[in-house]
């Protein structure tokens, strides 16, 4: 009878729950929660993921989220297609998937998740998750992040929603450069896209503020979803094919 295979004490059984409000059709999204201390030094050979060099020479906290994220990918992909493979950093550092795939990994504070789909499904996919920032650090952070427009939407909010509102529209920026930058090849940052609108149910509207490419331009909207579990906010952006 053979012997079931080697998942490392560090993290949890992987969870295929979905946790945003709205589920996508042909897509597998699977999370675990993981302890940098419960890291041992076989992790990562006895789990069959090779790390790259930075991640060998990184503090516990690092391999172990990175070890997290890579086990939920190779599963998510086991899952949707039956194939068995570890998604490798490519040279900008994002996740190299197989080519008719498209797919994002994130992690935050003590929990990572993936999700995949095959691009006949979905062209982008881009997943994000961060810790909620106190009202404090938001405030610090507000100008860094939010266009002017988002800022008068914010001063004119209710006050106890910045700390959130900043945190989304973070994460959700984050999602969008995921989602995007595969198929535009091009980096852009925060003053580049501006969140609308957005609810309490995890709804969010987003515009491009910057051509991008030919059919990525100024003006380009897009809907996203997020929601907030035990102190942290996921994020998704999604692009159907």
């Amino acid at each position: 009878m053979n012997s079931s295979p080697f998942f490392p004490a560090c993290c949890t059984p992987l969870d295929a729950h979905w946790p945003l409000p709205t589920v996508l059709p042909d897509t597998v999204l699977l999370s675990t929660h993981f302890d940098p201390s419960r890291l041992l030094g076989d992790d990562f050979s006895r789990s069959a993921i090779e790390p790259p060099a930075s991640i060998q020479r990184s503090v516990a906290k690092r391999q172990a989220e990175f070890l997290a994220g890579r086990l939920c990918a190779r599963a998510a992909l086991q899952q949707l297609e039956g194939s068995n493979v570890v998604p490798a950093i490519g040279e900008d550092r994002a996740p190299v998937w197989p080519a008719h795939i498209c797919g994002s990994i994130t992690h935050s504070t003590g929990r990572a998740a993936a999700i995949v789909a095959n691009r006949q499904h979905w062209r982008g996919l881009g997943m994000d998750l961060e810790n909620l920032l106190n009202a404090e650090r938001a405030e610090r952070l507000a100008g860094e992040i939010l266009t002017p427009a988002e800022m008068q939407r914010m001063a004119a909010g209710p006050r106890d929603q910045l700390a959130l509102l900043v945190t989304l529209t973070f994460s959700v920026k984050e999602s969008l450069f995921k989602a995007l930058y595969p198929l535009v090849q091009q980096r852009f940052y925060f003053e580049h896209a501006e969140v609308l609108d957005w609810t309490t149910a995890g709804h969010v509207r987003l515009r491009l503020l910057t051509d991008l490419s030919g059919e990525w331009r100024n003006g380009t909207q897009l809907d996203a979803q997020f929601a907030v579990q035990d102190g942290q906010l996921l994020s998704l952006v999604s692009v159907r094919a």
